[in-house]
């Protein structure tokens, strides 16, 4: 189809395509493909969901690149010497940054203690109460978006400086994405509203109640913004004629660690990062309700696609592929 009629087609979309609200494409360094739809404009924020991930991911890289973070063999509880580890916990101890990186750090319980975390006071010291258990260091691939959350005090406690700040000056602003303010409600139905309103959102990032940016989810983006940071990674962390983060992070970053279950698409796992084909370069930064950081080394082009509110939407990536990709390639 044209992009008549591909603009149509997500438009009047009662699937997985019904709650699209930005498609940005950058193709060869150029503005390839961009549309709005749902009355969200090129410049309305929307709620990323866990491709914030992807962007924590970034963020510890330029972290590494400074010398704040020395290794990623360093022990998580090091950064946290004030942190008091509960009577009887051992694992804790041996968590390194690579094990929070790759989504291979141990947990307590079966599940994630949501309530707990998201009404604490300090939601860092919260998910770090969440992190060891009985089981030891397994090397298991356990996702768990709480788990990031120790990323965001990571960060703070390494370069001395909120996240958000570090964040705006040493990657937003030199991608030319608006500042970032926090958004400074921690609420319960805050929370809820942030999930589930289908309005567009203001250049924000969700915090917890010590002004520590959620590192699992919450930031807020639009499709350009995403494609942007798709171009970063597609050449090397180089944009604009600038070094923003190291050619070798990159590298490391996409590099595939794990082999991921059909739960999550077969796909394999790097630094918070998903490469969906062993046999391809391209890579992705994936969030819930089809959220998503597309990069395709292939054909050298970035797709951004923000959307709202619509659980369980895993198919961005084949959808980008047979539908966008032919609008531009």
């Amino acid at each position: 189809m044209n992009k008549e009629e591909f603009f149509r087609f997500v438009a009047e979309s009662t699937g997985n395509e019904s709650n699209i609200c930005q498609i940005y494409a950058i193709k060869d360094g150029r503005t390839a493909y961009e549309a709005s739809w749902r009355g969200f404009t090129t410049e309305d924020p929307v709620n990323v969901n866990s491709v914030t991930k992807g962007v924590m991911a970034l963020l510890a890289g330029i972290a590494v690149d400074k010398g704040f973070i020395k290794s990623l063999d360093e022990k998580i509880i090091g950064f946290f010497p004030d942190y008091q580890v509960k009577k009887g916990e051992k694992t804790i101890y041996d968590v390194t940054l690579k094990h929070l990186l790759t989504m291979t750090a141990p947990y307590k319980g079966k599940s994630e203690p949501w309530k707990k975390v998201c009404t604490s006071d300090d939601w860092t010291k919260a998910a770090l109460d969440f992190l060891g258990g009985r089981k030891g260091i397994t090397g298991e691939f356990r996702y768990a978006t709480l788990g990031i959350q120790i990323l965001a005090g990571i960060i703070e406690r390494a370069t001395g400086e909120k996240c958000i700040n570090f964040a705006n000056r040493n990657l937003f602003l030199p991608l030319g994405i608006p500042e970032h303010t926090l958004h400074g409600d921690s609420s319960k139905e805050d929370q809820f509203d942030f999930f589930m309103n289908k309005g567009p959102r203001k250049n924000e990032w969700y915090s917890d109640p010590q002004d520590t940016v959620t590192a699992g989810w919450g930031l807020c983006l639009t499709g350009r913004d995403l494609a942007k940071l798709g171009d970063l990674v597609l050449h090397e962390g180089q944009y604009g004629g600038k070094q923003i983060v190291s050619d070798t992070w990159i590298r490391q970053m996409t590099t595939p660690y794990l082999k991921l279950g059909q739960m999550f698409g077969n796909m394999e796992y790097g630094y918070l990062w998903y490469k969906p084909y062993e046999n391809r370069s391209v890579y992705a930064a994936i969030g819930d309700c089809g959220n998503i950081i597309y990069v395709n080394k292939e054909c050298n082009t970035a797709v951004g696609i923000t959307g709202t509110f619509k659980p369980r939407i895993f198919d961005r990536v084949e959808f980008i592929e047979k539908q966008v990709l032919p609008l531009i390639v």
